[in-house]
């Protein structure tokens, strides 16, 4: 008892740490759905373990990394690199680091927000995408106190007032579908 008591507390602190809200480090029979840390959006386990595969990278600090949640995909997710270029090598050049790291810091700030589900598509395997930070889907000039303050652990404040301002969202926005296909992670512009 004693082993596994130790186990399940080694099991239940990685989660509360490297948990953000609205991803589930638990496993789950593919067609199940898995309910984040936090009790709020439910997520297909299929989407939960792209979101394992590409925090792997994050929590390793090797943008490198990245590459294979980027091969789980048939296609490429659209990262805003030219076709033909190599996605990693595009990732390090929009960091300011040139190493990847600032890119690194980005995602993982972008999800430990919570997700917005959009219900996006007929089939019943793959009906929704699922859009961190769930923020970006949402009216900016229109924002509740606790979304602003959340706006800015993104991104500093002058970006955050000339985005509110002209109603578009413009920072980083990554998106998955229902089955686990990583579809971008862009700065909108």
């Amino acid at each position: 008892w004693r082993q596994l008591t130790i186990a399940a507390v080694v099991v239940g602190s990685f989660a509360l740490v490297h948990c953000p809200r609205g991803i589930s480090t638990a496993a789950a029979k593919p067609d199940s759905v898995v309910s984040d840390c936090h009790g709020g959006t439910a997520l297909p386990s299929q989407v939960a373990s792209m979101l394992s595969e590409i925090l792997a990278a994050v929590h390793a600090g090797r943008i490198e990394d990245l590459r294979n949640a980027i091969e789980w995909n048939e296609l490429p997710p659209e990262l805003g690199n030219a076709a033909g270029t190599d996605p990693i090598q595009h990732l390090k050049s929009l960091s300011a680091d040139g190493e990847g790291r600032e890119i690194l810091a980005i995602i993982a700030n972008v999800l430990a927000t919570a997700p917005a589900k959009l219900p996006i598509g007929a089939d019943p395997e793959n009906n929704a995408v699922y859009v961190w930070p769930g923020i970006a889907e949402k009216p900016l000039d229109r924002l509740a106190p606790s979304d602003y303050v959340e706006l800015l652990r993104l991104m500093p404040q002058k970006e955050a007032t000339d985005m509110i301002a002209a109603k578009k969202w413009t920072w980083w926005r990554l998106a998955i579908g229902a089955d686990g296909t990583w579809l971008t992670f862009m700065r909108h512009r």
